[in-house]
């Protein structure tokens, strides 16, 4: 299955003014308007009574001196505490009626389009010239690698072996995926749910890439050389590999790095290295047949119905215990959770409502259905669910399916032979798959290690594809004072929230954003760019490389290195 970039509607700038009907300026107005009758009618009741009965305001408490203000052409004598009442009053009138006016006219239709780009597109071709990769004689030695964690710390944790490997001018040996551990995955060979030999080839022109260390000869005698395990400090910066795993490597031929999460620093000066990331993962990283296979069978059976849009509701026993939400569930519920955090995580003392007021809490299954209702998604609209085994039973899920019921996921949208390739890990990249060519993609939680930060940057550098990211630190009092019985202005207070974002267009990346959520502006080009530096380079990322070797004498044994020894190997271990 190809994906390209998306040649569908655009919409106009980023944000709520680009939803809003063109009435909105208009009813603008309108709530000034209200605002201003509302404080002089307040002022004039001061003292004047509806219907012309008067009276005086009085308070029980010791206040200061009482202040005078005039109001029309007679003295009102009023509070500082029913001055301050008033001001708020006007304050909050004000916010709502602009909600109401302003945001009840949103056309959510829009986001079933595309982000406008803004001339912005793809490229993360080199813009400099790019040395090709050393011969085996030219290599510093061998670089391995052990990927632990899920889906997105094991992808990015690639793209970073890749860019280390360049670092260092050395072969790297093709990462070993930790399947078992976390996944519960018999399967052994690296990299099992990618394509090994489009990896090799796509990058040939970046690093040299073997499926193994080979043995070496030393008094007659033939053995297999043996990697030096380090273990990497975590983000890492470009220095250090440099330097310290550089020394190690000419000291002993080859290292193991492991664990390999999150060990390479997201800010690297070099935008050359940063694009080398992009074309790792947006290019190199391809899964396996049966993979894309199957997830184009299910893309073509929602889209055979119109729109839809993708919800990774991360509402699982793991994301739960390590971040502390556990005050919404039964005592029984709370000690499975308790026990699985201090079987797995740093011990810590986590306050529910705290972790919940400063966003670290996933949002329940409820809590999504009432946003997008708030933005006035109605109950037609077909949602696939991507996600593990939801904590907390049905009881759940009960809510979200009475406001959206038409609810799938990879078991119940295709017929019983999918099921072989949903399983594991490969399940969950058919979901990646799923959720990256829908129409919309809402994440309940997102962040460094989370499925959702990957496939955020996937989905803007393949066409600015429109992401709804709910911000659950302002959320979270809305849904505090709902849980409280406090409803009043509830949808106006959650539009105002969701409709304050980009949607996946581009956008500044402003810490703690990854560079693997919002690779803008390194891996993306303009076609008029004033700036130099953002012009675009030609299409192919392989024709720009190729036209800058064309005058290396060693091409073609760059060329024969790497296919000889890289693919031809990969292509005889693959199942």
């Amino acid at each position: 299955m190809s994906i390209g970039i998306s040649g569908g509607l655009r919409r106009g700038p980023i944000g709520e003014a680009s939803l809003r009907r063109r009435r909105g300026p208009a009813r603008l107005w309108v709530a000034v308007a209200a605002l201003v009758v509302g404080t002089i009618w307040l002022c004039s009741s001061s003292s004047v009574g509806l219907l012309g009965a008067s009276y005086r305001v009085r308070v029980s408490s010791p206040l200061p001196r009482l202040l005078v203000l005039p109001c029309g052409s007679r003295f009102r004598t009023i509070t500082i505490t029913y001055m301050h009442c008033l001001f708020e009053f006007s304050t909050t009138l004000f916010l709502i009626l602009t909600s109401m006016l302003l945001l009840k006219d949103v056309d959510v239709n829009k986001l079933w389009r595309t982000a406008d780009s803004n001339g912005w597109r793809a490229s993360s071709a080199p813009r400099t010239y790019w040395p090709p990769p050393p011969t085996e004689s030219e290599s510093n030695g061998y670089l391995r690698v052990r990927c632990n964690g899920g889906l997105n710390q094991q992808r990015s944790a690639i793209c970073n072996a890749v860019v280390a490997a360049r670092i260092m001018n050395a072969t790297l040996v093709l990462p070993e995926l930790d399947t078992n551990s976390f996944w519960h995955d018999e399967r052994k060979e690296p990299l099992c749910i990618y394509d090994v030999p489009h990896f090799v080839k796509t990058l040939k022109y970046d690093v040299r890439i073997v499926m193994s260390i080979p043995e070496i000869t030393a008094k007659g005698k033939t053995k297999k050389l043996k990697a030096h395990q380090i273990r990497p400090p975590r983000d890492a910066p470009v220095s250090w590999y440099a330097t310290v795993a550089l020394e190690q490597m000419k000291k002993h031929g080859a290292v193991y790095l492991t664990p390999f999460s999150h060990r390479l620093a997201e800010d690297i000066d070099d935008p050359e290295l940063q694009r080398l990331r992009c074309r790792v993962n947006y290019h190199a990283l391809r899964f396996k047949t049966p993979i894309m296979k199957t997830s184009s069978e299910i893309v073509n059976k929602l889209r055979s119905e119109g729109h839809f849009m993708s919800i990774h509701l991360r509402f699982e026993l793991d994301m739960l215990a390590f971040a502390g939400c556990i005050d919404i569930f039964t005592p029984q519920e709370q000690k499975i959770l308790l026990k699985y955090r201090k079987e797995h995580f740093a011990d810590k003392i986590l306050i529910p409502r705290e972790r919940r007021l400063i966003g670290k809490c996933p949002l329940t299954p409820e809590e999504v259905g009432l946003i997008l209702r708030a933005m006035r998604f109605d109950n037609k609209t077909r949602i696939y669910l991507a996600s593990g085994e939801l904590f907390g039973g049905k009881r759940f899920m009960k809510p979200f399916k009475a406001m959206f019921p038409r609810l799938e996921n990879h078991s119940t949208v295709g017929p019983g032979k999918l099921e072989e390739n949903t399983q594991g890990l490969a399940g969950s990249a058919v979901d990646y798959m799923v959720c990256l060519l829908s129409d919309i993609f809402i994440p309940t939680y997102d962040g460094p290690s989370n499925f959702a930060n990957n496939l955020m940057g996937h989905r803007m550098y393949y066409g600015f594809r429109t992401t709804i990211t709910p911000n659950r630190k302002a959320l979270a009092p809305i849904f505090i004072d709902r849980a409280q019985g406090r409803t009043s202005g509830f949808e106006q207070r959650i539009r105002q929230v969701m409709f304050n974002t980009h949607f996946g267009g581009p956008h500044k990346r402003i810490h703690p954003e990854s560079f693997y959520t919002n690779s803008w502006p390194e891996c993306f080009c303009q076609t008029d760019a004033r700036n130099r530096a953002d012009r675009c380079p030609p299409d192919n990322i392989n024709d720009v490389l190729e036209s800058q070797f064309q005058s290396e004498e060693e091409i073609e044994e760059v060329r024969t290195t790497n296919q000889t020894d890289a693919t031809g190997q990969a292509e005889e271990t693959m199942i």
